[in-house]
């Protein structure tokens, strides 16, 4: 038996990343998947490695966002689990943050989960049905660096959200939690590393180096937290907002 046996799972940028081994824990673990990314032809390999069915979406579009609830209900006839795993990293401070690159974060960190939640609260409200919700958040939403201003806005969004929408629909038995994730090993990062900060072929094991448990966050850990909290087997538990991470917030040496 899997964790989630017989239950409908979208994950919203789900075709790399964290996201894709969310999508690949949630097929190992019983559930029908849909999943969503932009690029076809990345969406279409993981489909065929998972049979999960990719939605080819901008979740940037709310409208898209909100369609890939429907269009997962239009498949597979309703949605008992939401995973909202996009996100957008670019770079910005304070001081040179662009009104453009403001919306942007704003409109894939927050806007996009919003009108997705939306979307599957509805769903799950008008079946009288229980379902669960998973937001992939970061520990920066703490406050985070100061190169990631707009990221960190949206994602303590993300945060307040995720709690007001736990509190607004626990008595429908939707629950509604939240994973702030540390320094993570993906392909998306890689890119962020060498783009952003000149990283070398050797950073994944120099930042290893230094992390206290010797290695970055690992996606597949995360995919099988994400599993157990969208699974019955976590109970009864709503509005948490966990720190996945081996930095200890507000410690101090």
């Amino acid at each position: 038996m899997g964790l989630l046996d017989d239950k409908v799972v979208l994950v919203n940028g789900g075709s790399q990343g964290v996201g894709a081994g969310i999508v690949r824990a949630a097929v190992r673990e019983g559930a029908t998947v849909a999943f969503t990314g932009r690029r076809a032809e990345v969406g279409d390999k993981l489909a065929v490695e998972t049979g999960a069915h990719f939605l080819r979406a901008d979740l940037a579009d709310p409208a898209q966002a909100r369609d890939s609830v429907t269009r997962t209900v239009a498949a597979h006839g309703r949605l008992d689990c939401l995973v909202n795993a996009a996100g957008l990293t670019s770079r910005g401070s304070l001081l040179d943050t662009t009104p453009e690159l403001f919306d942007a974060h704003v409109a894939i960190n927050l806007r996009a989960p919003f009108f997705a939640m939306q979307a599957a609260v509805a769903d799950m409200v008008a079946r009288k049905s229980p379902g669960t919700v998973v937001n992939i958040i970061t520990t920066s939403a703490h406050g985070g660096q100061p190169y990631l201003a707009p990221y960190v806005a949206a994602k303590a969004g993300l945060v307040g959200l995720t709690r007001n929408a736990a509190h607004a629909h626990r008595h429908d038995r939707v629950r509604i939690n939240g994973l702030n994730i540390g320094w993570t090993d993906t392909e998306g990062e890689d890119a962020t590393q060498r783009a952003f900060h000149g990283a070398g072929d050797d950073w994944r094991e120099r930042a290893a180096e230094a992390q206290p448990m010797g290695k970055l966050g690992q996606v597949d850990e995360i995919a099988d937290f994400v599993v157990f909290l969208l699974s019955d087997r976590s109970g009864v538990v709503t509005g948490s907002v966990i720190d996945w991470d081996q930095i200890v917030i507000g410690g101090l040496d």
